[in-house]
């Protein structure tokens, strides 16, 4: 902490007996008031050269020593000012600023203690040896330090930022508001106030009331590159991902050589599909600060969705020799490893990131879905329940003040509701274990999303059926429906109902049927590509024109696909062989009445691959070549559907060797 120009000298400018030096010494002042510094400290040695133990010079002395670096000629000047006038209270306080700078804290507390000794309510004495608690960790004795700065100096802004600061790092959030709020309040245009009330609303994920903070700081100074970065930083957990990513370019105009902008910067741009720019960003990045083992993490991320995956492991490798305790690094390595097919040394890396840090969720969650893969379900569906830790999930868990079922609990004469929580597949490959529940003596219900309403209906085991966000009917237990497997201990042998278990309407059926026409040769149904926001949509989704150049002529083909990206619109729209009805397919119910009338339908993993392995239609899902845990390892069945067959990538990215196999088992298929 800077000294105050005052440094308290002029208080006994009156005891010097000589006229012509206590002019000369108020020319001093002058200059200090004026920062001239090198005019003032001539001024003090002609006077110390008369007066050797004048103890105002030697003060201001120390004082000008400081403006220029130099702490140990500073404490040495305070000292003889001390020896001539111990009880000066101002020589120990700028004693100490001089120790902190020399990084001396024990005896710059010492020294603080000293001068609050001889002048109990000086209140910078106490703030400053607050700073000085505060940098040793002595959060509490800080926190002491502030509030008696306060107590002396109501209007004191500058202790309130400080005290907010003790607060945040004790995890009193709300306190640490209120604090930043008073100093606000003292200092209206304080833009760091701003900033700080800022990073204490995002810690209570009050965004919005972040955002506006952040927007205040950078209206009062445009140049605040680090409020532009967190704001960057709100605005991607608000969603709006394109604001974030103005917000990170303006702190890169604002600073040149911020790196964690750059890295920050790359996120939203790795979230936005814009890979390649994502890479360029942590690329530069890196190359700004070498040593940015965050930054290697990223661009490891960022690889391993363009599907260079060595080089991915190699970042993640790369960013742990940085940081050896990164658990989230082990986490990412963990997921490269598992991409390449090296499952076991997958498990091991998730097994170093929770040994690192035993409350990472995303590691339990990665470590889940190897083993589940592995068909490890014993342990998988325990470690599954850590999806609810995780940042990205948090949203997704329903509070209920109704109790989990585990298992455990008799059901009895009770009602339960199971609810989905995933996508739209999950509910659909999971909504089998209602007839179980209700085999307890349950009354059950399904809550579940709209577009899932006319599917379900008549499902085995429910009572009721109602789509997410309509008014609760009351219950005694519920149970997220991917929990289920946990509390039944499901195994590989005891998945229930491989068979049949969801049906189609006839009605609609035969309205599908009539707009088909008659039947001419064998029909194919086809899926080609998912959510495009799922993240593994660049592993599972397959262009539709590299799908229709390998499947051979003498079938109808019918796109099942609802919804159409732009790239596979135009091939669409060329007149390619595939029948496509789109926004005509209403809901599930439609797709299912089209699975129902297919001799195969043919998709990549999405929920129609699960409607129609649930429906017991022949099916054949295309898999990458590390594939969603549900479909195993080694295998080309499913012990979830009876229908199903798997084709699987031999290697990653080779969609080509899959599809020539399709082709050849299609050419197998009997004519009409």
């Amino acid at each position: 902490m800077k000294p105050p120009k005052n440094t308290h000298a002029s208080d006994v400018a009156s005891e010097n007996s000589g006229t012509q030096i206590q002019a000369q010494f108020q020319q001093v002042l002058s200059h200090l008031d004026n920062e001239q510094f090198e005019q003032a400290q001539a001024l003090c040695q002609e006077i110390l050269r008369a007066v050797p133990d004048d103890f105002k010079c030697l003060l201001v002395s120390g004082f000008i020593a400081m403006q220029y670096g130099s702490y140990h000629k500073a404490v040495e000047l305070f000292d003889m000012a001390i020896r001539v006038k111990p009880e000066l209270a101002e020589a120990y306080f700028n004693r100490g600023i001089a120790l902190q700078n020399l990084g001396q804290l024990t005896e710059t507390i010492a020294s603080f203690e000293r001068a609050i000794a001889l002048k109990p309510d000086y209140f910078e004495a106490y703030f400053n040896r607050g700073n000085v608690h505060r940098a040793l960790g002595q959060q509490e004795a800080a926190l002491a330090d502030y509030d008696r700065a306060i107590a002396l100096k109501a209007d004191f802004a500058e202790a309130y930022t400080h005290r907010g600061h003790v607060l945040r790092s004790l995890n009193r959030l709300d306190t640490a508001l209120a604090s930043y709020d008073r100093a606000i309040v003292l200092r209206p245009g304080d833009a760091e106030a701003y900033y700080y009330r800022g990073n204490a609303c995002k810690d209570l994920n009050r965004l919005d009331a972040a955002l506006a903070s952040y927007d205040r700081a950078v209206a009062l100074k445009p140049d605040f590159a680090d409020a532009y970065t967190n704001r960057g930083l709100v605005l991607q957990e608000l969603k709006r991902p394109d604001a974030a990513l103005a917000s990170f370019d303006q702190a890169i105009v604002l600073r040149p050589d911020f790196a964690e902008a750059y890295s920050n910067r790359g996120i939203v741009l790795h979230e936005l599909g814009r890979l390649k720019e994502a890479e360029d960003s942590f690329n530069q990045a890196i190359r700004l600060k070498p040593d940015y083992a965050e930054a290697y993490s990223n661009r490891g991320l960022a690889l391993q969705t363009l599907g260079r995956l060595k080089e991915a492991e190699d970042n993640f490798n790369q960013a742990i020799r940085l940081k050896p305790d990164y658990a989230e690094a082990y986490s990412n390595r963990g997921i490269a490893l598992q991409a390449q097919g090296q499952l076991t040394d997958a498990m091991a890396s998730f097994d170093q990131a929770i040994g690192l840090k035993s409350d990472l969720a995303e590691a339990y969650w990665n470590k889940s879905l190897a083993l589940l893969l592995a068909g490890d379900f014993a342990h998988g569906w325990e470690l599954y329940e850590w999806r609810w830790e995780q940042d990205n999930s948090k949203s997704l868990k329903r509070d209920f003040r109704q109790p989990l079922w585990s298992g455990a609990e008799s059901l009895e004469g009770k009602t339960i509701l199971l609810h989905s929580e995933q996508g739209l597949g999950d509910a659909i490959q999971f909504c089998r274990y209602a007839a179980l529940v209700a085999d307890l003596g349950a009354r059950v219900i399904l809550g579940v999303s709209p577009p899932l309403l006319g599917l379900l209906r008549g499902l085995a085991g429910v009572a009721e059926l109602i789509g997410r966000g309509e008014p609760l009917p009351d219950f005694d237990y519920h149970c997220p429906l991917l929990s289920l497997p946990l509390a039944f201990n499901t195994d590989l042998e005891s998945i229930p109902t491989p068979h049949r278990y969801l049906h189609t309407e006839p009605e609609i059926v035969s309205q599908w049927e009539a707009r088909l026409g008659e039947k001419s040769a064998p029909r194919v149904g086809l899926v080609w590509s998912g959510s495009s926001t799922h993240k593994d949509d660049h592993n599972r989704s397959i262009p539709l024109s590299q799908l229709l150049q390998h499947l051979p002529d003498g079938f109808e083909y019918v796109s099942l696909q609802k919804d159409v990206r732009d790239s596979d619109k135009a091939v669409l729209e060329s007149g390619a062989k595939l029948l496509h009805f789109g926004d005509d397919l209403n809901d599930f119910t439609d797709t299912a009445a089209l699975c129902e009338l297919m001799d195969v339908v043919i998709s990549v993993d999405t929920s129609v691959a699960h409607l129609s392995g649930a429906l017991e239609r022949p099916t054949w899902v295309l898999l990458p070549f590390s594939p969603d845990w549900r479909w195993l390892l080694d295998r080309d069945d499913s012990p979830w559907y009876a229908s199903m067959k798997l084709y699987r990538q031999a290697m990653p990215g080779d969609w080509d060797g899959v599809l020539a196999r399709v082709r050849a088992d299609l050419a197998m298929m009997p004519a009409v």
